[in-house]
């Protein structure tokens, strides 16, 4: 199923819901506008939103954006419980000139998701957004992710799933990848394709 702008956020309150696909569409604006949707329509109070963001930060390749924040699309989302994460995540595909600096990068970038996701489950609130999930998928597994998941009432989530961000060296990562997003998207209630 396709994921548009006319979405109805109503009918993903009390849901688990996933949006994914390429890079540079809007997977990040759409999960941003879910917030403040919660935010300014549903006046829920900020502190019962937790918001992990393992995304990094924006670049432009190609003519295409890559990462991206949720406060890069929509600032007052800070107000919400906004867990920093304890380090920068790394763009583990894009700054890796082999396949030992790609894992390097993944795992580097999986020990501060695998974090943030711990102080979660230790004080969870009802509604919990994820923005970026293949960022911890690259080389942890979904035991920890559905965890967190089952803590909160409402989860809205996005991850990449396409094939656009590739080199040479990392077809067995892409692969990994792919399969754990598949696995992890039959666990779900909702999930929605980015086009």
């Amino acid at each position: 199923m396709s994921f548009y702008n006319n979405i109805n956020f109503e009918s993903l309150i009390g849901h688990m819901t996933i949006i994914y696909g390429e890079i540079d569409t809007k997977k990040t604006f759409y999960t941003a506008n879910f917030i403040r949707f919660l935010l300014e329509d549903k006046q829920i109070n900020p502190k019962e939103i937790s918001i992990l963001d393992f995304a990094p930060q924006l670049i432009m390749i190609k003519g295409k954006n890559i990462g991206g924040r949720i406060k890069d699309f929509y600032e007052k989302s800070k107000i919400c419980n906004y867990l920093n994460l304890q380090g920068e995540i790394i763009p583990p595909r894009l700054n890796a000139k082999n396949q030992e600096e790609l894992y390097r990068n993944a795992n580097h970038n999986y020990l501060i998701t695998s974090k943030a996701l711990e102080r979660y489950i230790q004080k969870p609130t009802n509604i919990l957004i994820i923005n970026d999930i293949s960022i911890y998928l690259h080389v942890g597994d979904e035991k920890l992710l559905l965890e967190s998941i089952k803590k909160c009432n409402t989860f809205f989530g996005n991850t990449y799933y396409g094939t656009s961000i590739r080199s040479d060296f990392e077809s067995n990562f892409s692969i990994k990848e792919r399969r754990t997003i598949e696995n992890l998207l039959k666990k779900v209630e909702n999930s929605f394709k980015t086009t």
